[in-house]
């Protein structure tokens, strides 16, 4: 029986004995990436996500690697420190013939490398014989695509499907193809860079002969095609040369940092080096897709919140981000979309159901705090850089996004920024925590719509504020005026309805009948992050979040323990998720409390350890520290994530106290303190203007962080506050 149950969530992602037993590999270019296990195969089984992808559809479904009809053994097996190469160790296992060993375990090494450059997975699969004899060896590798939709990975079922097309096998490989309901014809082509001893539409098989320490090498280009094209791919050498100069181009954009701590590097290096793999060259400029597997595409919120937490150092990427949901902003009603002018993309999805209308997602609108998120960073862009040229060009935009938040965002007119869906197939939630039973009662009582989340009036008070600085930059006060006013009336109002006594923090939302959410969740603390909350309730909300029902030890939940909904296992009612924390963490350092950035930083940095590479993903679940075991895992997580692998760049910069104001070439640095894991920090090449840049070194004392300027190229103020 199907390993399928019923469920309220229209978009559930199922998790199968499968997924949970996890995979250790992934590769990503581009919209392309790839998904196998420790050895390099793609098993084929079931609803895994394991596969070869690109926009959105699933290329190759399978590729198992033979040694005489045997699986190889596993040695060892990694990804390069920078993302771009997998490489995996094997070797020969024992072959019995009539009773006999015919060849011992251990004698053949077999290398496997594996990278994606231009819709293209290449491989080279490298045999070395160790043996005092000659070695003779069947090698064959099976494969199939099934061509499925990311969604049918997902578990979302189909009525109808289009035609696989009769298979092409020539001399070298393989063409597999199918049609789509959406008139597309897609390919996977499997070529080799020897031709087989045989081959056909789903295996290729070649008898290997060594030498005593012989060496031989055979390569595999698998290229995922939606048009036919002519233009010659790139052997496999040369596309290694051209990924990697991409990349050392890429990194040259980044501030470098360096710590004491080992370890803390190390978390350092990997989050580094996933943000570096979920980016993507538009023709707008760089853009941090979401998430592998399941996120693979432009997000607004999350490409916005990865922003901001790279802002220091690095705005290109804001500059990327910004350009991007600029040029994608919506323009006018479109229900099935849930667009209306003026609003900020939630997502874009590429595959054949997102073409048919299938799943709403081609071009999707449905983010209620995308659009004031989308301000908030033109204007954090804009007092890091001093960009005036950009925030020039996105003007217009800027100001349909506050028009959006006046004439469509209010659906009551109560002054509040609400969601409910215009599409019935779209989601029923629209802030981050979208899940359908995100929002609920003190009771279980499921919040009915419009809903107004706490922090998305957040996001809108910092939205304001924000392009009222701007307006004041390009010269209109009087705009700016206007947009205060409305800041400062929302901040009233918000106090009025939002704050809890009893919670000792802000309620989750107001529903439909501006009944109260009156939830502890971690909603509150996103709060922080504008400055929209008083500050004595700011020190409140504080003080509940680092409470146990609340702080695991390793890190925020997003629902507090006791809560009638809370479940450690959830998506979003009782999980830690590494970007909310970092979030949470800047707004503590926003009002000053900086010693509560501590316990936040120190508990992430404590779960990377337990994380396969040190990498953090989407989230896990929220199950209390417990002495000597790491967090407990959630087996859809994505991983890598790009906000997961941002937050611990936002955290060190609340660490810090660290602003940076382009438009006076200053560094300022404000009650920074570090925990005892770390000792000091080096950030070089921290560019603030196109003629400035500055090295700096944090060390920690007792009570606070000193800061020495290492290196100072240009002019730039460094100031400290104690």
């Amino acid at each position: 029986m199907p390993d399928v149950i019923k469920v309220e969530e229209k978009y559930y992602i199922l998790a199968t004995a499968a997924r949970a037993l996890g995979t250790s590999a992934v590769l990503k270019d581009g919209d392309t990436f790839a998904v196998f296990d420790p050895l390099g195969d793609i098993s084929g089984a079931g609803l895994g996500e394991q596969g070869l992808y690109h926009d959105g559809t699933r290329f190759l479904s399978m590729l198992q690697l033979r040694l005489n009809n045997d699986r190889p053994l596993l040695l060892s097996s990694r990804s390069s420190s920078d993302n771009l190469v997998f490489g995996a160790d094997l070797t020969n296992g024992d072959v019995v013939i009539d009773g006999r060993v015919a060849l011992p375990k251990d004698v053949v090494h077999i290398f496997r490398s594996r990278f994606l450059w231009d819709r293209v997975a290449y491989e080279r699969i490298r045999f070395t014989n160790y043996s005092g004899g000659h070695v003779s060896l069947d090698l064959s590798c099976e494969f199939d695509a099934d061509f499925a939709d990311i969604f049918e990975v997902r578990g979302t079922g189909r009525h109808k499907r289009g035609i696989v097309l009769p298979a092409k096998v020539f001399d070298n490989g393989t063409e597999l193809a199918y049609r789509g309901l959406d008139g597309v014809v897609r390919r996977t082509r499997l070529e080799w860079s020897a031709p087989p001893d045989s081959v056909t539409s789903s295996a290729a098989q070649f008898e290997i002969g060594l030498a005593p320490q012989e060496t031989l090498s055979i390569e595999l280009a698998i290229s995922c095609e939606v048009q036919p094209s002519d233009r010659p791919r790139p052997q496999f050498d040369h596309a290694l040369v051209q990924l990697s100069e991409r990349e050392t181009k890429a990194r040259a954009g980044y501030a470098s940092l360096e710590s004491s701590n080992q370890q803390f590097n190390e978390w350092l290096t990997r989050s580094m080096a996933d943000i570096g793999m979920m980016i993507t060259i538009m023709p707008t400029g760089p853009y941090p897709y979401a998430g592998v597997p399941w996120f693979n595409t432009p997000f607004g919120r999350d490409g916005i919140i990865t922003a901001l937490q790279l802002l220091w150092i690095n705005p290109s990427i804001a500059a990327g981000v910004l350009r991007y949901l600029a040029a994608t902003q919506a323009t006018s009603v479109i229900p099935e979309q849930d667009a209306e002018p003026g609003k900020i993309l939630h997502e874009t999805r590429g595959g054949e159901m997102a073409a048919l209308g299938e799943v709403p997602f081609g071009q999707y609108y449905g983010s209620v705090d995308s659009t004031p998120l989308f301000v908030l960073l033109a204007g954090a862009y804009y007092a890091r850089t001093a960009d005036r040229a950009l925030i020039d060009a996105l003007w217009e935009n800027i100001e349909r996004a506050i028009t959006w938040m006046d004439r469509y965002a209010d659906l009551d007119g109560d002054g509040f920024v609400e969601h409910s869906r215009r599409n019935p197939s779209g989601l029923i939630q629209q802030g981050w925590k979208d899940s359908h039973d995100s929002v609920f009662h003190q009771n279980g009582e499921l919040a009915e719509a419009p809903i107004a989340l706490a922090e998305v009036q957040a996001y809108v008070y910092g939205a304001r504020r924000a392009a009222a600085k701007l307006a004041r930059v390009r010269g209109d006060d009087a705009r700016a005026s206007a947009l205060e006013a409305q800041a400062d009336n929302l901040r009233i109002k918000f106090e009025e309805a939002f704050w809890s006594e009893r919670l000792g923090m802000y309620a989750l939302a107001l529903d439909g009948r501006k009944r109260p959410c009156a939830v502890r969740t971690s909603n509150a603390g996103q709060c922080l992050l504008t400055g929209i909350a008083r500050p004595d309730r700011a020190r409140r909300v504080v003080e509940t979040l680092l409470s146990q029902d609340m702080f695991s030890g390793w890190g925020i939940r997003t629902l507090a323990a006791g809560e009638v909904r809370y479940n450690p296992m959830s998506y979003h009612n009782g999980s830690v998720w590494p970007h909310d924390n970092s979030l949470i963490a800047a707004g503590f350092a926003q009002y000053g409390f900086h010693d509560a950035v501590q316990p936040v930083l120190s508990g992430l940095f404590a779960a990377s350890l337990f994380f396969d590479s040190h990498r953090l993903p989407e989230l896990f679940c929220g199950f209390h520290r417990r002495k000597g075991e790491g967090p407990t895992l959630y087996p859809v997580a994505c991983s890598p994530q790009a906000w997961a692998a941002g937050s611990v760049f936002l955290l060190l910069q609340a660490a810090l106290g660290l602003t940076i104001d382009a438009v006076g070439r200053r560094v300022s640095v404000s009650g920074g303190r570090f925990p005892e894991s770390l000792d000091r920090l080096v950030v070089r090449d921290l560019r603030i203007a196109e003629d400035a840049s500055i090295d700096l070194l944090f060390q920690r004392h007792h009570q606070d962080v000193g800061v020495m300027v290492l290196r100072r190229e240009g002019r730039v103020e460094v100031t400290i506050t104690k």
